[in-house]
């Protein structure tokens, strides 16, 4: 179970692992976030910095790299830190569904006090200018506040909340932007609110706990709000307060949260930014904003920051890989594919972009079913591009031994294809002429497995086996001085 039921409680751990790292006198025009960005290629600590420049008398504080390696990420979930990526994984296997159906147990719990409440700033109060807000790229639109962020929104219909993480621009004292992509739930309930002519209202929380912004970023079904859903992980309900001007729910452990509302055709430029797919991959837009009508923040509020770019310079890539890879793998097992061994998300597809499912070959057409399912299944049906198909003698979470599966047993001329797909506006790819909105992308699927019908018969691999090179490794390693690193 979680140590830590706040950001702070969280940090405390963290500092006690030695995956905490503190800085001063960081600038936050670019300097902020390359330093995020290296961390990131590195597997790096948590980096908290303080002191900002500009900001050293606000004593406010930012986050980045909350959830960079695999110690942070099971810091997150509560789970054993020492346990590898594929021990990690495995751990996960069953969970998703298991805190699905468990989250309607863990409703949320009101509170009428909450640390939040240190700092309350309604309508012409609110300034939001005071946060060391970074310039993330050299080529934004103007400063994100909203990057490792949570939105809180309902569905009219039936007043279910959900909680997505959706980039928001600052504009101003009491403006921020909203981009929320089609499909997710954010814009289906603006969408709704929209043809009532009725504005939406919003809570955005831009210090969110690790897990909160962890769970705001992923694909929980539809139905199950991801506060119910962090409860169930926890064990515990999530503690929140009343919105006093939309009456959302805002979680009481959070560091800075604004209310206010989204109006239909009110819109501002917007944009651009640098996407987690390493691009400016579209141009500055007129979208909604949200008008912001009360603002909560704690004495030395710490801002949570999540650095976009390529692969692992990504910031929030590691996370995504591991947390996209359990639940691609759960939802597989549930729709019934076979022997399914393992599946991998590496950072450099950021959990979307690449995907490798092992599976033990049983019958003809095994591999086939296994890819395109993989490429399909809720987790991973927004934003895809290639799915590879391994025999369970490759290791899926070693890139270079699926590399060399593709070498030797992929025929290019037998890669499936799936074509309009749901895609994203922020795909590199999309022509200019192609509205965001009517998008869809193409699927490829590599078969790096032995023929079915040659399985018998096909060569036999001359590697040291598994068990032997462990062994030998943790003989030897000592003695390599440091030069030896996988087995």
């Amino acid at each position: 179970m979680n140590k830590w039921r706040d950001l702070r409680g969280w940090l405390k751990n963290a500092t006690e692992i030695g995956e905490l790292v503190k800085l001063d006198q960081v600038n936050p025009e670019l300097e902020l976030s390359s330093i995020a960005q290296i961390n990131a290629k590195n597997s790096g600590p948590a980096v908290l910095f303080s002191n900002i420049t500009g900001y050293e008398d606000t004593k406010f504080r930012v986050l980045t790299n909350s959830v960079g390696n695999i110690k942070l990420f099971n810091l997150s979930f509560g789970f054993d830190i020492n346990l590898s990526i594929k021990e990690t994984i495995e751990r996960l296997r069953g969970m998703p569904n298991k805190w699905e159906k468990e989250a309607a147990n863990f409703p949320i719990h009101y509170v009428n006090e909450s640390p939040i409440l240190e700092n309350v700033e309604l309508d012409d109060e609110v300034n939001l200018m005071k946060f060391p807000t970074p310039l993330w790229h050299e080529k934004d639109g103007g400063r994100f506040i909203g990057t490792g962020v949570a939105v809180i929104t309902s569905d009219p219909d039936d007043g279910k909340i959900n909680v997505g993480s959706y980039r928001a621009q600052l504009y101003n004292k009491n403006t921020v932007g909203i981009n929320a992509e089609r499909g997710k739930h954010g814009s289906l309930h603006m969408n709704k609110y929209f043809q009532r002519n009725e504005p939406m209202p919003v809570v955005m929380v831009f210090g969110p706990d690790p897990l909160c912004y962890v769970l705001a970023g992923s694909e929980i079904p539809s139905g199950v709000s991801e506060l119910e859903y962090q409860g169930a992980i926890q064990g515990d309900s999530v503690s929140v307060i009343k919105g006093r001007i939309t009456g959302l729910p805002i979680p009481s452990n959070c560091e800075i949260a604004i209310e206010g509302y989204v109006y239909p055709d009110k819109t501002k430029l917007e944009g651009p930014h640098g996407e987690w797919t390493g691009y400016y991959a579209s141009d500055a837009k007129q979208k909604p904003f949200v008008e912001v009508k009360a603002l909560y923040y704690r004495n030395e509020a710490i801002l949570l920051g999540a650095a976009m770019s390529k692969g692992s310079l990504n910031d929030h890539a590691f996370w995504r890989s591991i947390w996209r890879s359990a639940l691609i793998y759960d939802e597989m097992v549930k729709n019934g594919i076979q022997n399914v061994k393992g599946v991998y998300t590496p950072p450099f597809g950021v959990g979307r972009q690449f995907i490798t499912v092992a599976i033990k070959q049983s019958y003809p057409g095994h591999a086939t079913e296994a890819g395109y399912l993989a490429s399909q299944t809720r987790s991973a049906a927004y934003m895809g591009k290639w799915v590879v198909v391994v025999d369970d003698d490759i290791d899926p979470y070693d890139v270079e031994d699926v590399l060399w599966a593709m070498c030797s047993r992929a025929d290019p001329s037998e890669i499936g294809i799936i074509k309009k797909a749901w895609a994203s506006g922020v795909d590199p790819l999309r022509p200019k002429s192609i509205p965001a909105s009517s998008y869809t992308n193409t699927r490829g699927i590599i078969f790096a497995v032995v023929p079915f019908e040659r399985i018998d018969e096909f060569s036999e691999s001359c590697v040291i086996n598994y068990e032997t090179r462990k062994s030998v490794f943790n003989n030897w390693e000592k003695s390599m001085k440091g030069r030896w690193k996988s087995y």
